[in-house]
């Protein structure tokens, strides 16, 4: 079987289990377009150009977890020599891959943990994204984004646009994996681990 062939029986099994088409982009590290023609495959389409990374080496992994979120944190430290204070008031945690990083992260941090949850996993008509309430505020707060990827960059874009809609102050995202070379997101810089290109 290809690794093609493995990804539409992923994404047409985790639909199967009652998954939205938003939590198989993020369940499969993928853009919502690529998920779309995953589950139809319309005849006399090309795949979408995207790039599937598979880090459940790591992901599953707690030791592994911890070392990641302590490299995103010397990433954002090494660009910032001069801070010698905790960046963030709050790390806020886009859900599902990035609650755990931003867990983990807002306990080194001595930091609020918040959480977000992306308009694209939620089912009603009218998607909206918003932060759970079971967690810490950001109203008047700094706050760090932390995912495993960006694809796109809209959930970025989103997750931006709501803390300041709110009153946060968002200083600066970390991911993992940036697969478009963003550098910022409205103004937000961007620290990645691992920038991946597509040469075709």
């Amino acid at each position: 079987m290809s690794s093609l062939d493995d990804l539409i029986g992923r994404a047409k099994g985790l639909l199967a289990e009652g998954h939205s088409p938003g939590q198989i982009a993020d369940e499969l590290s993928l853009s919502m377009e690529t998920v779309t023609w995953l589950l139809t495959q319309a005849k006399g389409t090309a795949a979408p150009k995207d790039v599937h990374i598979d880090w459940t080496a790591v992901s599953s992994q707690g030791p592994l977890l911890e070392e990641t979120a302590r490299m995103l944190m010397s990433r954002y430290y090494l660009a910032h020599r001069d801070a010698d204070s905790p960046a963030a008031d709050v790390i806020v945690g886009i859900a599902i891959s990035g609650i755990p990083l931003a867990t983990i992260i807002a306990g080194q941090e001595a930091a609020q943990l918040a959480i977000y949850h992306p308009a694209k996993q939620n089912a009603s008509d009218k998607p909206t994204g918003s932060i759970s309430g079971n967690f810490a505020p950001v109203a008047g707060q700094r706050c760090i984004i932390v995912d495993d990827t960006i694809t796109s960059g809209n959930t970025m874009r989103e997750v931006v646009k709501y803390l300041k809609k709110h009153n946060a102050n968002p200083i600066a995202i970390w991911v993992i994996f940036d697969k478009r070379g963003i550098r910022d997101v409205d103004g937000v810089p961007v620290f990645s681990l691992f920038k991946i290109s597509r040469i075709d």
